[in-house]
Order: C-alpha cells, then sequence, then structure tokens
C-alpha cells in the first residue's frame, strides 16, 4: 500500500569502515560536499576535499575546464555530507554525468563511528 515511500534506485553506499582505510591506503578520494559554515563548525574528514555542492557539478563535470584532478584519477570517490541526504543526491546527480565510481559515505558522523579522524 506504500510501497511508493520505497525507492527501486540502488543506494551506491560506500561502507564507512572501508573508506577510512582505504582513505589512508590512497584507494579513493573522499570529498565533503557540505556548506563552508558546516566544516568551519565541525570540521571535515581529515584526508577530505572540500567541495561545496553548489560547486560539485563545475568541479565534477568531465567537460568542465575546472573539473578536479580527483574526478580523473581513476580512483572511486565517496561522498559525505552531514546526514547522507545531499551526498546520496550528488551521487546520482554525478553517476547521471557519467562518473560510474562515485558512492555515497553517508554523514560525517558516520566517518567518526567508523574511526576516521576529524581536522580542523
Amino acid at each position: 500500500m506504500f510501497g511508493f515511500f520505497r525507492s527501486n534506485s540502488p543506494d551506491f553506499t560506500y561502507d564507512p569502515g572501508q573508506a577510512v582505510s582505504d582513505l589512508k591506503a590512497d584507494r579513493i578520494s573522499v570529498i565533503d560536499i557540505r556548506e563552508p559554515s558546516e566544516v568551519k563548525t565541525t570540521g571535515k574528514a581529515e584526508g577530505a576535499l572540500h567541495v561545496p555542492l553548489a560547486a560539485l557539478r563545475m568541479k565534477a563535470d568531465p567537460a568542465s575546464p575546472e573539473q578536479l584532478e580527483e574526478f580523473r584519477s581513476g580512483k572511486p570517490v565517496v561522498l559525505y555530507c552531514a546526514s547522507g541526504s545531499r551526498s546520496q543526491i550528488a551521487v546520482r546527480m554525478l553517476r547521471h554525468m557519467g562518473l560510474e565510481e562515485v558512492y555515497n559515505l553517508g554523514g560525517l558522523a558516520h566517518w567518526e563511528m567508523a574511526g576516521g579522524v576529524i581536522g580542523r
């Protein structure tokens, strides 16, 4: 009866514990897509690059002259936000643009609970 609340599309999640070890081993790129004020208040995952959601399309688009190396490197890209909602939307947007190795970590708290360090 309430099936319309369920999504049939994949969620492309990345295990936070695996992300912590994969980032240390330089096997992935981690991108914080939160607003600058959020990063200033809470810090970010140590080793993550901050690219606010508003700038993400321009910085990730293969056709953009401003595309960042993290999106060209061939390594999987793992996004996170405060809770995982915005990063899930961003993952779908980037996959729609043709980037296949893009995943959702969830929120910053998921990173920290998995043993990831928060830097300022």
